[in-house]
């Protein structure tokens, strides 16, 4: 099971490890996002909606209320005039009419008996003829055509206009049967107030559902995106190897059944990664222990061949000329096991990891120099290198390296085989390049592979197939690399790269077994 802690800064380092850029991408803020887009949305129409319904209900409520008082004092008062009234009868009665319930002011025009124009104003001054639309006056002053459905000339027409930055109500209609012209004017200032109180009201609550649903979809990304950090980060600890990761698992959503897939998953892995290790464990072991077996008989068969082969070069030849092809048929072969089984035993250590180095100081041109002697290749190899370039490096292992590299060029490639040695930085470079063929280019990348052989390009050779395979492990004991390739002018090189020190290495592999002893302590 995995531990809520690790857990926890697991999720915090993998947040550190993603760049800021593409954090506005997440998953998380994404859900956010449109969380907050579709509450925004809502919000605004429901508000917009609400304040429309609310802004016409209240506005026809206060007009309808307006004009039906305005109607009835038009009925009651201004019928009631003369048919030439004075300018004292209209003010009077515009006064009267304004002093209704619903607080207006009015404009009274008629005509005297004398033909002329005159005018009564509840607000003297304030609201005159040139305060009313000429659309409304035009459509208050016209006759309408008097029918079965229609039996009024005159109809009360009303107009909502802004002066000076203030809503009002205007409304007008003529005495019917002859009379005064009737204006009114109402303020709509207190119904835009209150519009104004609501707007901002349905405001504050747009942006509480906006904050609400930010929330909400923060509280959904966590408990959505919980499980699948989660997921990621025992994916990240099942990549690193550590096989017994496993989840949590509650409830029965698709998020648990990821779960579940996962844990069966990851055990199944668990399970084959062991059988897999087992049985490369038990390989290795019976590679060893193979080579340990057949060491005892071929110290002996080598002992008996090394006999039969001073027979073979002894002046007075012991040997019948019939079974000499024979004897030396087993003198070669015997060899070739013997060089087989070491190289097993050397693959077997590597493996297993018991491999050390022994370091010493090593001037690389006299190794280079022993390493060719000792095979009797003095003839077969120029060496171009200078005496004195010094390196601590195990001897025993580049010997191994050099003997591999220079007896695969002879074999493979033709003489003379060539030996460069070339300082760069801090590393040692060993060139050796051959005259032969060159390497195809299929077989490259498969040339430092175990028993690989390339038949089919080249002649069959007796080697085991595991030199190069060695040289390159021994090369990486150093913390050096080889690589092949093909040289321009023909012929196959083989680079060695080596660090001129392995000390290091040495330290670390020490500080590495203290910690692991320490540990398990």
């Amino acid at each position: 099971m995995t531990d809520p802690h690790e857990e926890r800064r697991g999720w915090a380092a993998a947040r550190k490890a993603v760049p800021s850029h593409l954090r506005f991408t997440s998953l998380r803020l994404r859900l956010v996002v449109v969380f907050g887009l579709v509450a925004l949305t809502a919000a605004v129409s429901a508000s917009g909606i609400a304040y429309w319904l609310n802004r016409e209900a209240v506005l026809t409520r206060t007009q309808d209320a307006v004009l039906h008082d305005f109607q009835q004092e038009m009925q009651n008062r201004a019928s009631a005039l003369p048919g030439h009234p004075t300018q004292d009868e209209l003010q009077h009665t515009a006064s009267q009419m304004a002093g209704s319930s619903q607080r207006f002011s009015v404009l009274l025009i008629a005509q005297d008996e004398h033909g002329k124009t005159v005018v009564g104003n509840s607000d003297l001054g304030t609201f005159t003829l040139q305060d009313v639309p000429e659309s409304l006056r035009k459509a208050v002053d016209k006759q309408q055509h008097v029918s079965s459905s229609d039996k009024d000339a005159y109809h009360l027409y009303w107009q909502r206009i802004v002066q000076h930055g203030k809503p009002y109500l205007v409304g007008g209609t003529k005495v019917i049967g002859g009379g005064p012209t009737g204006y009114m004017l109402k303020s709509l200032e207190p119904e835009a107030k209150d519009l104004n109180s609501l707007a901002w009201s349905l405001g504050i609550a747009t942006g509480l559902a906006l904050i609400g649903s930010a929330l909400l979809a923060q509280a959904a990304a966590t408990t959505v995106l919980k499980p699948v950090h989660r997921l990621g980060i025992a994916a990240r600890r099942l990549g690193e190897g550590r096989l017994d990761t496993r989840l949590r698992v509650s409830g029965t959503d698709e998020l648990a059944d990821l779960s579940r897939t996962f844990n069966r998953a990851a055990e199944s892995l668990e399970k084959k990664v062991a059988d897999m290790s087992a049985r490369e464990e038990a390989s290795r072991r019976f590679v060893a222990d193979m080579s340990h077996e057949l060491r005892t008989p071929l110290t002996a068969i080598t002992a008996v061949t090394e006999v039969l082969e001073e027979e073979l070069d002894a002046e007075t030849g012991g040997i019948d000329p019939m079974i000499e092809p024979a004897v030396r048929l087993v003198v070669s072969e015997t060899r070739r096991l013997n060089d087989l089984v070491e190289n097993l035993m050397e693959v077997t250590r590597f493996d297993a990891g018991t491999a050390r180095l022994v370091l010493d100081d090593v001037d690389i041109a006299d190794q280079i120099t022993a390493c060719i002697d000792a095979r009797a290749w003095l003839d077969a190899v120029e060496l171009d290198a200078e005496r004195g370039i010094m390196a601590r490096l195990d001897p025993r292992r580049l010997d191994v390296i050099l003997a591999n590299l220079i007896g695969n060029a002879l074999k493979h490639g033709g003489s003379p085989v060539r030996v460069r040695i070339r300082e760069e930085g801090e590393d040692l470079l060993i060139e050796v390049q051959d005259h032969g063929p060159g390497i195809p280019e299929d077989v490259l990348p498969h040339v430092f592979d175990r028993f690989y052989k390339a038949s089919a390009s080249r002649p069959r050779s007796e080697g085991s197939g595991l030199g190069l395979s060695i040289a390159l492990e021994n090369a990486h004991i150093h913390g050096g690399e080889i690589t092949a390739a093909n040289a321009s002018g023909g012929g196959a090189v083989f680079t060695l790269r080596l660090p001129r020190d392995a000390s290091p290495l040495i330290a670390e592999e020490t500080r590495d077994g203290n910690g692991t002893e320490e540990n398990a302590r």
